[in-house]
Parts: C-alpha cells; structure tokens; sequence
C-alpha cells in the first residue's frame, strides 16, 4: 500500500514540462530537493513483507518509517495513495552461488523520474546500491554497490555472479512525475556449493553400555544436516540424541546395535553434500559361550565317544572382538590357545571334563562352558600290552591293559587259562590285592588291571588271562600271550650256536646218538649242566615245535634249555 506526504502549498506557476524533468533530475542528481513530511507515520508499512525464515547476511528486519533525510529527499511530494502493489521476486527463485541474478519488479504504475535500490532493511543511506534516472539512464552506485549490481531500465536490478552475502531484504523506491513516491520490498537468498562436511568422533571404538559416543558433523555453510546410518536414514531411536541444530549426535551407553558407518549431509536447494564414513566398533561379549561338537551340533552335558576314535571340541561365542581361549581338561590348563581342541585316538584316559574360557581383552569380561567326555560303553574295547613288546629274561615287564571299565568291582590274573588253581592275584573292591596258588612273589597288581612281572626267566613265557567283573556284574575276559627271548652270559653266547656248523656226517657220528641233534649228557655241547636242547628260532625265542633252520639245507638249530626247577 502507498502512503501519502502532504505537499506544502505554492503560489509559483508550474514550469513547462521540460523544464520540470530537467529541474527535477538536477534536483535528484544533486540531492538539492526539500525535505518530505510524512504523514501517519505509524502507518508506514512494507508492501511486500521478506520471508521471516530465511535469514541471510542482509537482516530482514521490517524498515522503519523514512527519516528526513531518506529516500529521493523530495520536500513536497507524496506517496500514492493508491495503486498496484510492486512486488519484487529473484529470477532464478533460487540462485546458486555464482548465478547472475535479476530482480525482477511488477506492479510499477505512472511515468517515473527515478530508482533507488536498497540492499538492507530500511531506507538509510549507508544501505543504498545505486540510484537511477530513468530519462538519461544515468546510474550512481551507493555505498552499498558491490560492483556486481547494475539497475535496468524496467526498475529491475542486475546482479552479476551473486554470493551468499548478496542474501538479504531489498528495497525498491520510485518517484513519479507527481513528486510521489512509492517503495516495495523483496527478499533473495543465495545459497552456497556446500564443501563436504567432515563427521568427528570422540572415539571410533567403544565398549557396550559403557561407554558414551559423540558425534559431530563440521561444516563451514549454515546449512541443514541429516545423518545416515550404513547408507540408510538414521533411525529414530538414535535421531532422538541429535542436538537441536542437528549437527552433534549424541549416544549414552551405546549399544551393538549402533556399531557401523555413519556419515552426515549438509544440503540446501541448489547442493548437497556428504561426508565420508566414520565406521564405529562396539565391543562386548563374551556371551553364550557354548562347546560344539564338530563345529555344528550343539552338546549337552555329556559326549559320547567310541574307543579310539577322534573328536574335535569348538569353542563359540558371542563377542567383539574375537575373544581370547584357553582350554582346561579336569580343571588343569591346557596348551591350546584356539577356538577348538582336538582329541586323537580316544582312550579311558582321555575321559573327563573339558572346559572352554573365552575372554575378551577390550571388555575384559569373560565367559566359560563345560563338558563330560566319555567313552560309549558299548565302543569300550579292552586290550593288553606288554611293555616292553619283547622282554629278555631277566628283565621287568608290565601288561598294560587299556580300555578297563571304569565301574570295575574286581579282577583277577590267571597263568593259564582262568582257573583258580593257575590264578596269580585278584584285587578287591577295596584296591588292595591278594595272591593267588600261582604266584610268585614276582608279580604285582595295580588299580587299572595291569600286572608287573619282575626279573622275567623262560618259565614265564605263555599265556596269561585277565578277568573283570563290573558294577552291574559284567564279567569280561581277555589273554595275551608273553614271548620271552634269551639273555645268556657272554661267555655262552658263542656256545648257544655250537652245532650250528654241524654238517650231517658230523651229526651221525656225534656224542649225542641222534643225526642231526646235539648230545643230552653233561658233557654235551660244553654246557656242563643237565638240561634238554630243544628246535628254536633264529630271533632267539622258544618256539617248541620250530622246523629245522631253513636256510642252510642240512643244518638244524637246537637251543639248550635247563631244567625246571
């Protein structure tokens, strides 16, 4: 809306037109005009109100009331009471740094002598562009002028390459050939080529429900921000830690969840720009530490294994980072440090609780998981070696039984076959053992079923028979036959292979009497002492029905063996 100035009144005639434009643009050239009186000044208004929310550079504050010494400076002249509204608007709506500019004004009416341009909020001086008389097309930059402004004919406003500090509240003021004058107001908002903004984290590791994460988003522009989250939209439960202006996210306690890349963008309407990922670990766990069997079933308590048979244990959790483990069996450490243990070769001995700790070195929080290995009672297969596999006389021997049952009640030994006369010792449910008609005193018995016999001779050589009795009554027996090889004097080892030079026609007419056999008196073979010679092996063992040596054709192998005692 215009608003009126009372003229004061004259009794000089009016000049011609001519003189009139040439008075007045002199007038306005030179700023020599009287002072405007301005009436209702309260009622002074914008006629075209600036976008409140967007701020720029340039405040757009409402202009207060022309001053005296404000617009053309016309004493006498008035604002139009009536007409059409200028409205002032940006071509393009919204620039872009760098575009050029019009601002482009409708609703100018009358023949006009003049424009102001006003990049400010008021019409002061000091916000002065440029003025402009329409008639030579002359312009006058203001203080104000950035040497990118030029006034077209039309009233319009060039601005060559505009900068964001072109934003602002303009002003247009014309003066017509009745000494009115009129003003309308526009806003522009220049909008920046935003740089990538650059997201700073207080810490891109953190410790779960411990730990609190800051987020901020830094960026020179004034301009809007949204955050992502592994490319997608931030979700709402973590958009609610955001700060008001939504560059500083904020996470108390943060949790698993949140571990990932989070970027943020800044944009406005012509640019857009975002940042490079910033990736958060999240630290937690153990949890569930469990033990699988062959890294894909589950395990109860217990497992089940056959005899001799092989067995892989994984240890698996929930945790970041992988955690650290360590394996027990029966409560002693283990020198594993992996997320398996493997078991060779089953045995009774390998029965027992093992057990899994997982420890993480950034929660320092740890979690353990056990199980019970044991052999299938039906796989269990006992067996008997002797130790060492082939004892010279004169020398210890064990018969190590693997495999016993665990729920043994009793067993006995037998030299023989598994009668009580022949029976060596038997141990009670209490662990101790008793001899047996058939011992020695050479012989002696141990809680796994096993059986020393000490300072072995040939007479211990045969078959021994182990029995078991269990819990249940189960009653198992096993034999083993024990080979015993010769340990003679050094000074007999020549004699233990006398004959074996003998050919056929020394044997005939021999001492002995029978071809091919050495003699059985005292004075046979030198041995000096009653005894029986009997075929044997060349490996040194009695074998009592050995053939004769097969690789020599009419030579025989006789070994001397003393009597009985």
């Amino acid at each position: 809306m215009g608003h009126r100035l009372t003229l004061s009144p004259t009794s000089e005639p009016c000049p011609s037109r001519a003189a009139e434009d040439t008075v007045l643009e002199e007038q306005i050239r030179t700023g020599d005009l009287p002072q405007l009186q301005i009436t209702e000044p309260s009622q002074v208004q914008r006629q075209t109100e600036p976008n409140p929310n967007q701020e720029g550079p340039r405040s757009a504050r409402p202009p207060t009331p022309l001053s005296p010494r404000a617009g053309f400076g016309v004493k006498d002249a008035a604002f139009l009471s009536a007409g059409a509204e200028i409205i002032i608007t940006p071509e393009p709506a919204q620039p872009a740094e760098g575009d050029n500019v019009t601002l482009a004004v409708q609703g100018l009416s009358g023949e006009l002598l003049a424009y102001n341009w006003y990049a400010g909020p008021t019409l002061s001086l000091s916000y002065l562009v440029a003025s402009y008389i329409v008639s030579t097309g002359d312009e006058t930059p203001g203080p104000a002028h950035t040497g990118r402004e030029a006034v077209r004919p039309d009233g319009g406003l060039d601005i060559q390459g505009a900068l964001p500090g072109h934003s602002g509240t303009y002003i247009l003021q014309t003066l017509n050939r009745q000494f009115q004058t009129e003003v309308g107001y526009g806003h522009m908002q220049v909008y920046e080529i935003l740089a990538q903004p650059v997201v700073m984290a207080n810490r891109t590791a953190l410790v779960e429900r411990r730990d609190t994460l800051h987020l901020m988003c830094s960026s020179p522009s004034p301009a809007e921000v949204r955050w992502f989250f592994n490319g997608d939209t931030l979700p709402i439960a973590v958009r609610l830690g955001l700060s008001p202006d939504g560059r500083v996210l904020t996470r108390h306690g943060v949790r698993r969840e949140e571990a990932g890349a989070y970027q943020c963008e800044v944009w406005n309407p012509v640019s857009v720009s975002r940042s490079e990922p910033v990736n958060l670990t999240v630290y937690f766990g153990p949890e569930r530490v469990a033990i699988l069997q062959d890294s894909t079933a589950r395990t109860g308590c217990t497992i089940r294994v056959d005899f001799n048979t092989s067995l892989t244990l994984w240890c698996v959790s929930r945790s970041c980072p992988e955690p650290e483990y360590v394996w027990a069996f029966n409560g002693r450490a283990l020198r594993n440090d992996q997320d398996h243990l493997n078991i060779s070769g089953m045995t009774a001995a390998q029965e027992g609780t093992y057990t899994c700790i997982a420890k993480n070195p950034k929660t320092l929080l740890s979690g353990s998981a056990s199980v019970v290995v044991k052999l299938s009672a039906a796989a269990v297969v006992m067996t008997i070696v002797p130790v060492p596999t082939r004892p010279m006389e004169g020398q210890d021997v064990t018969l190590t039984v693997q495999g016993y049952p665990k729920d043994l009640l009793v067993y006995a030994w037998y030299r023989g076959p598994a009668s009580e006369p022949n029976r060596l010792l038997s141990q009670l449910p209490s662990g101790n053992w008793i001899a047996g008609p058939a011992h020695t005193g050479r012989e002696v018995g141990f809680p796994n079923c096993s059986l020393l016999v000490q300072k072995l001779n040939l007479t211990d050589a045969g078959r021994y028979t182990l029995k078991t009795v269990t819990l249940q009554g189960k009653t198992e027996t096993l034999e083993v036959e024990l080979q015993v090889a010769l340990n003679l004097p050094s000074s007999h080892k020549d004699q233990r292979h006398t004959f074996l030079n003998l050919n056929l026609a020394q044997a005939e007419h021999g001492a002995g009497g029978a071809a091919g056999r050495p003699g059985s008196g005292r004075g046979a073979g030198g041995m000096g002492a009653p005894g029986t010679w009997s075929p044997a092996s060349p490996d040194g063992f009695l074998h009592p029905c050995a053939p004769s040596f097969p690789h020599s054709p009419g030579v025989a192998l006789w070994t001397w063996r003393p009597p009985e005692r």
